[in-house]
């Protein structure tokens, strides 16, 4: 299968080359994309080394499959043109996420809905992903009604400058900065841009996007975004009101039993998801897992991924594995 990876040297771009090579995706030829100014640089994929394209080049090429981590502004041109000479593309910005003629997709939750008539698929903001693992199971037994999310989000959500940012005011050195205030010892309760409603874009994010994966826009949901002084991994504070009652017993077995999902929940040996723990790992972590006693059938989670991977590029691959397995894309088409 010829692959495309647009945005091969960014953040997420490189865990993507490598997710691809862990899990043995079935690529016969790469092709890596990335600005002009990267165009002839040189990548390792699977020990060669490949050179890195033009965007205009890699659509002459006519590739399988694109992965897309280039920014939504260049999935918003790129993306069609690539799916004109029969690409498909699975992309990691928000461009089309809430378009109402794209998929998107958490692969444990909603790969049912792909089709070989999608060639822009788009894959969730990082925070939804990890939430909506833990909260899909709990939908499809209970009933999810209200959702209360708080979140704890690392520096590597916005990209390679926030983290040498951090990096360097960890070392008392000048930086550029990529935040509005320093990050390090701080904490920052914005992520992204304000919109109109006082909220910010991430936040809303969280919101429309959990309703189309679960598909359900009846959820009642608000949500608080957080930067914080962490090199990688997502946390998120999550009350959540069910429609039937339930145990905690019963939830956490129901978590336990659900394929991607890991349960650290032991407050007696203190034992509960961190960032430390969850990075390089492709699990969502869940714990914390307890009753609210403020009110009737709504319980508090503690909910922890490491943003880069599950909540991008493994996500994204999983969304390509799925595909070949079904034959929605590359020869086993015809």
């Amino acid at each position: 299968m010829k692959v495309a990876v647009v945005g091969a040297t960014g953040l997420v771009g490189t865990i993507l080359l490598k997710v691809l090579e862990e899990q043995n995706f079935p690529v016969t030829e790469l092709i890596p994309v990335a600005t002009e100014k990267s165009v002839g640089k040189e990548i390792k994929y699977m020990g060669k080394s490949y050179k890195i394209v033009s965007m205009e080049d890699a659509i002459r090429q006519k590739p399988d499959l694109a992965l897309f981590s280039a920014g939504g502004n260049t999935s918003l041109q790129w993306a069609p043109e690539f799916a004109k000479v029969g690409t498909v593309v699975i992309d990691n910005s928000s461009a089309w996420r809430m378009d109402p003629d794209k998929k998107l997709i958490v692969p444990e939750i909603n790969a049912d809905a792909l089709t070989a008539d999608d060639k822009i698929i788009a894959n969730p903001n990082c925070s939804t992903i990890q939430m909506v693992m833990a909260l899909a199971p709990l939908h499809k037994m209970y009933g999810v009604r209200r959702i209360v999310v708080s979140t704890y989000q690392s520096v590597t959500g916005t990209g390679a400058k926030a983290l040498q940012q951090l990096e360097d005011e960890n070392i008392g050195k000048s930086t550029e900065m990529v935040y509005n205030y320093p990050i390090h010892r701080n904490v920052i309760p914005q992520c992204d841009v304000f919109t109109d409603n006082g909220y910010t874009k991430e936040e809303m994010k969280m919101v429309n996007e959990t309703r189309k994966i679960l598909r359900d826009d009846s959820i009642r949901i608000t949500s608080t975004t957080v930067r914080v002084p962490v090199k990688g991994g997502h946390s998120e504070a999550v009350n959540v009101e069910l429609g039937k009652e339930f145990t905690i017993e019963d939830i956490r077995s129901l978590l336990e039993k659900t394929p991607g999902i890991k349960v650290v929940d032991d407050p007696a040996t203190n034992q509960y998801p961190m960032p430390i723990h969850a990075e390089g790992k492709d699990d969502v972590f869940v714990g914390r897992i307890r009753r609210d006693d403020s009110q009737p059938n709504t319980l508090n989670l503690w909910i922890v991924a490491d943003n880069l991977r599950k909540g991008a590029a493994t996500n994204a691959v999983q969304i390509a594995s799925w595909m070949v397995k079904h034959h929605l894309v590359g020869k086993q088409k015809a």
